[in-house]
């Protein structure tokens, strides 16, 4: 799927999400996003654990991604908040992507179809298929490590409000250090060696 066309800033797939369905648990699905200068991004797109069954396995939700033109090397949390505000004046483009819930029975049994595919290839090329898909789900995994590791970061440093403490708190810890030093030498001077 394409936002735009033309002069379009991404493409993006798939044109629909697709998430194991399964109560209490997370669920992930990979996105794929061009930019207009071909760079690519590989996002894991994740469903939080749901506590109920939608009706029939249908979702009606709809994923939002919004794409415009920053300055190079912007910073993500330096973005106006009007950034994208459609009344900027800004280009903003909108791609909408439906969402299915996929059971995972539906999805073991076309596991065992791949499976029985892939019987007829070479054991070592099913072994690197197997190793591709364990390193493929392990770089998932890292990657939503670091994103969780990197907003709780950003939390941190928004809590604190103070950007300066720590600098502030090594001045004083320095000045506190250099009165003590004095009042040691005035308390106990060393002889002089004249």
């Amino acid at each position: 799927m394409t936002a735009g066309a033309g002069n379009q800033l991404i493409t993006v797939q798939p044109d629909e999400l697709k998430f194991i369905f399964e109560l209490e648990k997370q669920s992930y699905c990979d996105l794929k996003v061009i930019t207009y200068r071909h760079h690519t991004v590989f996002n894991a797109v994740t469903l939080q654990a749901q506590r109920e069954y939608p009706p029939d396995m249908q979702c009606k939700d709809k994923f939002l991604l919004q794409s415009t033109i920053v300055a190079p090397h912007t910073d993500v949390d330096e973005l106006p908040q009007d950034t994208f505000n459609k009344d900027s004046g800004k280009t903003i483009e909108e791609c909408k992507l439906k969402v299915a819930y996929v059971s995972p029975a539906s999805t073991q049994a076309s596991s065992e179809d791949e499976g029985s595919k892939n019987a007829a290839l070479s054991p070592e090329t099913n072994a690197t298929i197997q190793r591709l898909k364990e390193e493929r789900d392990a770089a998932v995994r890292q990657t939503q490590q670091l994103q969780q590791e990197l907003d709780m970061a950003r939390r941190q440093r928004h809590s604190t409000g103070d950007s300066s403490f720590s600098f502030k708190f090594a001045v004083a810890v320095g000045v506190i250090g250099i009165m003590f030093g004095f009042i040691l030498n005035f308390l106990f001077p060393t002889p002089s060696t004249e």
